[in-house]
C-alpha cells in the first residue's frame, strides 16, 4: 500500500480519532457530523428509521454533486427507510450504510483518493 506524502493529501476535514461517542475531525469534537470535501459541521440527526433528505440536504447541495453519500448509523448498522435512499439516489447520488466507526474509517481512505464524496455520521451512542 503505498504512502501519502503530505502534500499529496486530499484537502479538506479529516476524522482524526474516536472521542467518547463522538468524532475528532480537525481538533474538533463532534458527536454526530457532516462532512463534505471542504468543511465539517455539528448534525442532530432523528433516529435512522425517521431520516429523511432533509437531514443530509447541506450535502446533496455541493457542487459538484457528490459521487456518493457515506451514512454512518452510530455503534452498529441500521438500514434507512428506503424512501431516503431513492430521494438520493434520484439524484445521481449513491449510498453507502455502516457503522459510524466503519463510516469514519471510510471517509478518509476514499478521500484520500482524492474522490469527491459526503458523510454524514451519526454518535457512537
Amino acid at each position: 500500500m503505498p504512502r501519502w506524502e503530505e502534500d499529496s493529501r486530499a484537502p479538506g476535514p479529516v476524522v482524526q480519532s474516536f472521542s467518547g461517542a463522538g468524532f475528532s475531525v480537525d481538533g474538533v469534537v463532534y458527536q454526530a457530523v457532516l462532512l463534505t470535501p471542504e468543511r465539517a459541521e455539528q448534525w442532530s440527526p432523528p433516529p435512522v428509521a425517521d431520516l429523511a433528505i432533509e437531514h443530509v440536504e447541506p450535502l446533496l447541495a455541493i457542487t459538484p454533486a457528490p459521487e456518493f453519500l457515506i451514512l454512518g448509523t452510530g455503534p452498529s448498522i441500521a438500514f434507512p427507510p428506503r424512501p431516503f435512499v431513492r430521494a438520493i439516489e434520484a439524484r445521481g447520488i449513491g449510498v453507502e450504510v455502516m457503522d459510524s466507526r466503519a463510516a469514519a474509517r471510510t471517509w478518509g481512505i476514499i478521500r484520500g483518493e482524492q474522490r469527491w464524496i459526503v458523510a454524514a455520521i451519526m454518535s457512537l451512542r
